[in-house]
């Protein structure tokens, strides 16, 4: 049985006293939402904090604010990933937001797992997420007390992907956060919360506390169609091996006026198929522009070998998974079977 270390543990009422721990502590103090991310990485030895400070009775980080159409929604860091599957307005709003989020790990796991968590997901990799004696017995990898990585030896840097089902589709739509220390609050882009970095992953401060995501009006779906594609081994409990995540802003004759595309799992963080606005905007969106914004996710997609899957085979599925995204958007064939994404409870 893998048993938690020791360590001091905090409750604070509020997100003020949270901070002011977090400034107390110092970097040997790690946040907990709903801790299905960081209870087992503790079992593993993966981190080691004197100090865990529970986000989970502080009522101002709870709650989802999607009443007004059009308008700005807010979603509380620490409301369950369950209660927005269950949200008739999310998905009715953000409905391939609810796609992802419906497609995380498992129902009780959702009954747990935050929003907040998931978007500050730690990254993974086939040679980092095992237990402390598999990593001992190959030599720790550069991510926990090693200076190697094993995915590619040579290396300067760690190649762990970013596996959140909850990051690529934020980005898409334009999402915000919100974050809040002793020092104060500040709000910035959710794709300047990520780094290029499987070690360094978040941009955000140690003392910095994920308060609130925030989702403008103009990326609901009266104005913008989105879809969330995600590839895995089997239909639940599997992390991402690969997921793309699109949206569309149309004009009243159909002519697309912006585009996003995002993808997951294939880098240290979101990673943005650069250009892709700019093939798909003044015209509509057909096969052919379809064709060429996949066949551009292909390029910048790099799949390592750090999980489930043949990198190589995961790299051309980023053409086949981007494609299927946006054909559905534009209302055509998928062609591919579409993955197991229900939206139902």
């Amino acid at each position: 049985m893998l048993r938690l270390p020791r360590f001091h543990f905090h409750i604070p009422d509020s997100t003020r006293e949270a901070a002011s721990i977090l400034a107390a502590e110092g970097p040997d103090a790690r946040l907990v939402a709903g801790g299905t991310d960081l209870w087992p990485n503790m079992k593993r030895r993966h981190q080691k904090p004197a100090t865990v400070v529970s986000l989970m009775s502080i009522r101002d980080l709870q709650g989802i604010d999607l009443a007004e159409p059009s308008a700005e929604a807010r979603i509380g860091a620490t409301t369950l990933l369950g209660d927005l599957v269950r949200s008739s307005a999310l998905r009715e709003r953000f409905p391939a937001l609810a796609r992802a989020i419906s497609s995380i790990s498992s129902p009780p796991l959702r009954q747990m797992g935050t929003l907040g968590g998931n978007i500050c997901l730690d990254t993974r990799c086939t040679y980092y997420n095992q237990t402390e004696d598999w990593r001992r017995a190959i030599d720790y990898c550069m991510k926990e007390d090693g200076s190697v990585c094993w995915v590619a030896p040579s290396s300067s840097r760690c190649w762990a992907h970013a596996a959140s089902d909850s990051a690529p589709i934020l980005a898409a739509l334009g999402a915000r956060v919100r974050l809040q220390s002793a020092e104060g609050e500040r709000v910035l882009a959710l794709t300047e919360l990520y780094r290029d970095d499987g070690i360094d992953y978040l941009a955000k401060r140690p003392d910095e506390i994920v308060t609130d995501v925030l989702l403008p009006g103009a990326s609901d779906s009266q104005t913008c169609q989105s879809s969330f594609w995600k590839l895995r081994r089997r239909g639940s409990i599997d992390f991402a091996v690969l997921s793309v995540a699109a949206a569309v802003w149309t004009d009243g004759k159909g002519i697309v006026s912006d585009a996003r595309i995002f993808l997951g799992a294939v880098g240290s963080r979101p990673v943005p198929v650069a250009g892709a606005t700019e093939i798909l905007r003044g015209r509509s969106l057909t096969e052919d522009g379809i064709a060429e914004v996949a066949g551009l996710a292909r390029q910048l997609a790099t799949p390592m070998d750090n999980t489930d899957f043949k990198a190589q085979w995961r790299g051309l599925m980023t053409a086949r998974y981007a494609e299927a995204a946006l054909r559905e958007i534009a209302g055509l064939e998928t062609q591919i079977p579409p993955p197991h994404h229900s939206l139902q409870p």
